[in-house]
């Protein structure tokens, strides 16, 4: 395994990216804020996997986060400060269809904590997860008065079926990893410990197979999936547009942060 860039030993780097063989590991290193979507990590997160699909010795890449957290989802600090990135919604690009655009590179989602709101987006961008029996996902845009932008009213519903991804979005109710699994939301349920050693060994198997067949099997994944619902992605893109154009309320958006912090942690 390779040693991380100078910037990334200091310990200051939001992105971490370490390569071992031809699989690259991609750590989301804002811990202290449990690894919330502040702008710089996005911004880093994007070209990271853009670059990395395009390195023709990169056969797979697996995503996780420093612990405690996978992700919190949007650094709602940075989002209830009016003016910021954030607030103005350049996080995402039209025609994206997610957090990243498609990728012929399969990402492994590896869930080591709690995954939530525009975290549980990242995680369902990953083409497939691995979850520790630490992993916990929630849904908690509509309580902080927010619509989602990166797919998950597309596939949240893919992953779990409608019915359960409704009462996700409805109650914003935390989702245990044992659930999860029984819900086909992860693929592999591990101990902690074994997490990213596992999402590696998963991408070593994809390694070994012919590159270009791979990539051009879940391309037809990709087009498959949004064929017949291609629509649901532009009527999301158009509420969250219409919903922001309304005018994004920042000290709603702190008051209720601190309010799903708490819930959250009473449900844990």
């Amino acid at each position: 395994m390779t040693e991380p860039d100078s910037n990334e030993q200091a310990g200051e780097a939001e992105l971490i990216t370490e390569i071992d063989g031809g699989v690259a590991i991609l750590t989301m290193n804002r811990p202290e804020r449990r690894n919330a979507l502040s702008s710089t990590l996005i911004k880093s997160l994007l070209t990271s996997l853009i670059d990395l699909d395009a390195n023709k010795d990169i056969g797979a890449m697996v995503l996780t986060g420093a612990d405690p957290a996978f992700c919190a989802g949007l650094d709602l600090k940075e989002l209830g400060t009016a003016g910021n990135s954030l607030a103005r919604g350049v996080v995402n690009a039209p025609g994206h269809h997610g957090p990243w655009p498609p990728l012929s590179t399969v990402v492994v989602g590896a869930v080591n904590g709690p995954a939530i709101t525009g975290g549980l987006e990242i995680a369902l961008a990953c083409d497939f997860l691995v979850a520790s029996e630490r992993a916990v996902f929630a849904d908690t845009h509509a309580r902080l008065g927010l619509q989602p932008t990166w797919g998950l009213t597309v596939r949240l519903p893919d992953a779990v079926g409608v019915r359960r991804a409704r009462e996700m979005s409805a109650t914003a109710n935390f989702v245990d990893a044992t659930t999860a699994l029984r819900w086909g939301l992860v693929n592999h349920l591990v101990p902690h410990d074994e997490l990213v050693g596992h999402a590696v060994a998963l991408a070593r198997s994809i390694c070994e197979g012919d590159h270009a067949a791979i990539a051009r099997m879940m391309q037809t994944y990709t087009e498959g999936a949004l064929a017949p619902g291609s629509a649901a992605w532009s009527a999301e893109w158009e509420a969250s547009q219409a919903w922001q154009a309304t005018g994004l309320d920042s000290g709603k958006v702190a008051e209720r942060r601190s309010q799903v912090i708490a819930r959250g942690r009473s449900q844990l």
